[in-house]
């Protein structure tokens, strides 16, 4: 198949992209570049099925390659990156969306929408399901990512009950693996280059917060299956093993070795408490659930950042 994807040169964006080309097809990635890199695309693109256009997909997307599927994931995602880019954060879960969107509507592909866990805010049902609304702060500081993402979810409804346009809405939980950028505020990559400088790992808040752990190949094989039964409503996408962020920050000090110190700092304003997914949408309607063990995922990443930062 022809495939598009936006965003497909930043983390998640780009390991869809090496899965779409073993997969045998050819691929048109949209990206600005703004958080992404070519680095991230070297291995696809020297396989002559890849093609970066270096586009803003909020202000249109040329395309004159006829397309079977296109992905959604171009935004920032990490609180610095949409925290430094409000506006542009806006535009592209709204302006970009309806540029992905009027793409598959004319081509009648199907469409998938990367959206976020953080359309649930700090959530008061937990585990958290689809049917949950959320209790996002609308005028957060944080509000430019997750409002952005409630609106392209409400978008892409829209073309689908207006159109009957194919999609796939897919809510991600925490994702890590190789390829997180050095210092975007997550806390898989944030633990594993402060350990490996032999840092202070830096909690913030008490670190009895949670997270849910998903490694990237398996939220990778959740977007392609998800996409192929355009199943139309949301599902979420992430690993019910919820753990705190202190038991993380061990976690990571025993697979680096470190002696680092652990340190605490106030906790940034609407930072979730908690995220566990109910992921049993996506088991019975995509037979779907992660593979891949959270120590075994770090132990991949560390290998990855250690090669990153000149220390192995």
């Amino acid at each position: 198949m022809n495939v598009a994807v936006t965003g497909g040169a930043g983390f998640v964006g780009s390991h869809l992209v090496d899965a779409l080309v073993a997969r045998g097809d050819s691929v048109v990635v949209f990206d600005d570049l703004s958080t992404g890199s070519t680095e991230n695309l070297t291995g696809a693109l020297a396989t002559g099925r890849c093609e970066l256009r270096v586009q803003d997909v909020s202000q249109g997307i040329d395309c004159e390659v006829p397309v079977h599927e296109v992905y959604h994931l171009a935004s920032p995602a990490s609180p610095p990156a949409y925290l430094a880019r409000p506006l542009e954060t806006l535009a592209v879960g709204s302006e970009g969306t309806r540029h992905a969107l009027e793409l598959a509507h004319r081509n009648g592909a199907k469409f998938l929408l990367a959206s976020t866990s953080e359309v649930y805010g700090n959530p008061i049902e937990h585990p958290q399901r689809e049917s949950y609304w959320g209790n996002v702060n609308p005028v957060g500081p944080r509000s430019v990512y997750d409002e952005a993402k409630r609106f392209a979810e409400a978008l892409t409804t829209a073309y689908h009950r207006t159109h009957g346009l194919p999609v796939a809405i897919v809510r991600i939980f925490n994702t890590f693996g190789p390829r997180l950028a050095e210092g975007d505020g997550r806390v898989v990559s944030n633990f594993i280059c402060q350990s490996l400088r032999g840092e202070p790992l830096t909690v913030y808040g008490t670190g009895e917060q949670t997270r849910s752990l998903c490694y990237v190949s398996d939220l990778v094989r959740g977007l392609q299956l998800a996409c192929a039964e355009s199943f139309g409503e949301p599902i979420n996408l992430g690993n019910p093993n919820e753990m705190t962020v202190l038991e993380i920050a061990t976690l990571i000090l025993q697979c680096t070795g470190s002696s680092s110190e652990i340190i605490r700092q106030p906790l940034p304003q609407d930072d979730p408490t908690r995220r566990r997914p109910d992921i049993e949408r996506a088991r019975t309607i995509l037979n779907w659930s992660p593979e891949v063990d959270v120590a075994a995922g770090i132990e991949m990443t560390v290998a990855y950042f250690a090669h990153q930062l000149g220390l192995r």
